[in-house]
């Protein structure tokens, strides 16, 4: 994860910095409000000063930065990525300067500049391009010039250069800076941000090699893919290996401001990705012929308890006939969770794993139930073929969307231990936290070290044979089979709570399809 000593003040002094100038604008408390404003301007700064760094180094063979621009211009493969914005005085001026000095339609030129960046840039296109600086609401800017000329003289305090500043400590304070917007942003929180330690421990046990591919295809900020590349960096590094091929990533966002934080979150990192966008149930974009394309691992982080009714194309038979043949356990019921489930493992090739973080109820809904439920039949699809590997269940109040706990499911397409299910209770292994819980370095640790040797202890992680399972009506909640505290523990009240919901959910479905039957009947 993250490097020590002197690497770890910078990152608290880049911190400070970032946030400080997202609070420039109107104080921390509604400071991430402006994240569509703030984070493309960070985004231009450091390529602004890439973009220099870049000029500088042809200048030392040429002599002259303006030469070098002169050269660039005429060829811009030269750069990584071309800033056509021209300093009046190229010797003395940097390229952010020319953004620095605007005085007048500060928001007006803004836009325009950020425009002609991505013109030339097709890699940025839809990224800072859809931000209007000069945006109105009722007839009143929503962010006036004043306050922009505050933020970009206050983005102009640091220089994020390649000599400044390490990609992992820009892309980290980055990362940061998206965390406390998702502090800011109560439950739509959720729809961007995956709580990075849950990231890294999900990452740890993905234990990706050089070269993999790696897909996610809710992948928001793109966070869980950036700690995958993050932690074979780690690894690398640990085995003194300087040279070895990065992952290859591969993201599908659907709602176009978040897909464009996942792009620029790429390139802040000085990592690649291919990241598309649309609604990955309705049009998966990662396909190989008719069918979907298969990846190394998948990490995800599904809307959680989705209900299908929130999502009109969604009924028994798009699970059931779907062309690309997504969804081998079929409907999952009146909630998707587990249609994300089988979109993931379908997207696994031969050797997959996948890490899958979901609502609780969605590992125990339906068991204990008389007659038939869709939801678990899903699952016990998947505990029939032997294709869950474990479940990680995590403290309370980690997420920005929800204070329940969440679990994290493992897919394995060649597991260890056949027809057997590691279970670990994280369930207090996190420390209190403003506004949220957190689990500290020493419980990642804890937790992946744990799960890598699938070690068993008492109150923590067991590994539960199938017939356990079966008898307990195909339940994988750790909370089921183990017991964290002294005194005995049953099920927890929001699992039951969802069970309640589903049988509510179902039997309204029941009704309306016997009210159209019997319509039909003219009875």
């Amino acid at each position: 994860m993250a490097k020590q000593n002197g690497s770890g003040e910078k990152v608290k002094s880049m911190e400070s910095w970032i946030w400080d100038a997202a609070c420039c604008i109107r104080g921390a408390a509604d400071a991430a409000k402006y994240k569509d404003y703030i984070l493309p301007l960070i985004f231009v700064k450091r390529l602004c000063d890439v973009f220099d760094d870049e000029i500088d180094r042809i200048a030392e063979k040429v002599k002259s930065r303006t030469k070098a621009l002169q050269l660039v211009e005429r060829d811009k493969s030269l750069v990584r990525f071309y800033m056509p914005l021209k300093p009046k005085n190229p010797e003395l001026e940097s390229t952010w300067d020319v953004i620095r000095k605007l005085s007048d339609k500060i928001g007006r030129q803004l836009t325009d500049i950020l425009r002609s960046v991505s013109k030339e840039n097709t890699n940025l296109q839809g990224i800072i391009d859809r931000i209007d600086f000069n945006a109105t609401t009722h007839g009143q800017r929503d962010i006036d010039d004043d306050r922009l000329s505050k933020l970009i003289e206050k983005i102009a305090e640091k220089r994020l250069g390649l000599k400044d500043v390490e990609a992992d400590i820009i892309g980290r304070s980055y990362e940061y800076l998206i965390r406390k917007f998702a502090e800011g942003s109560g439950q739509s929180a959720g729809e961007f941000y995956t709580p990075a330690e849950v990231g890294f421990i999900m990452a740890r046990m993905m234990d990706a090699e050089p070269g993999m591919e790696i897909y996610d295809p809710c992948c928001g900020s793109g966070g869980l893919l950036v700690k995958c590349e993050l932690v074979l960096e780690e690894k690398m590094r640990l085995k003194s290996k300087d040279k070895y091929a990065p992952l290859k990533l591969y993201g599908q966002e659907f709602t176009p401001a978040t897909w464009a934080m996942s792009k620029m979150n790429m390139v802040i990192h000085d990592m690649e990705g291919e990241i598309e966008i649309g609604d990955t149930l309705k049009s998966p974009k990662f396909r190989s012929k008719s069918k979907l394309r298969t990846f190394d691992r998948v990490v995800a982080n599904p809307m959680w308890n989705q209900g299908r009714d929130s999502l009109s194309y969604i009924n028994d038979d798009f699970f059931i006939n779907d062309e690309m043949e997504r969804f081998p356990a079929g409907s999952c019921g009146g909630k998707i969770d587990w249609g994300w489930v089988q979109h993931i493992y379908t997207s696994l090739n031969d050797t997959g794993r996948a890490a899958i973080v979901l609502d609780t109820g969605a590992a125990s809904r339906g068991s204990g139930n008389q007659g038939k439920n869709k939801e678990k039949d899903c699952r016990k699809w998947f505990i029939d073929n032997d294709l869950i590997e474990g479940v990680i269940y995590l403290p309370d109040n980690l997420f920005y969307n929800t204070s329940a706990p969440g679990i994290v499911i493992f897919l394995n397409t060649s597991k260890k231990h056949k027809n057997k299910i590691y279970l670990l209770h994280a369930g207090k292994d996190f420390e209190k936290g403003d506004p949220k819980n957190f689990i500290t370095s020493d419980g990642i640790e804890r937790i992946s070290g744990y799960y890598k040797e699938f070690k068993e202890e008492e109150k923590f992680a067991r590994l539960v044979s199938k017939e356990e399972i079966v008898k307990n009506d195909y339940n994988i909640s750790p909370s089921r089979y183990i017991q964290i505290t002294d005194a005995e523990v049953y099920r927890p009240i929001a699992e039951i709570v969802d069970e309640l919901n589903v049988l509510e959910e179902e039997t309204a479905v029941y009704n309306s399809e016997l009210k159209t039957i019997f319509e039909k009947l003219g009875i």
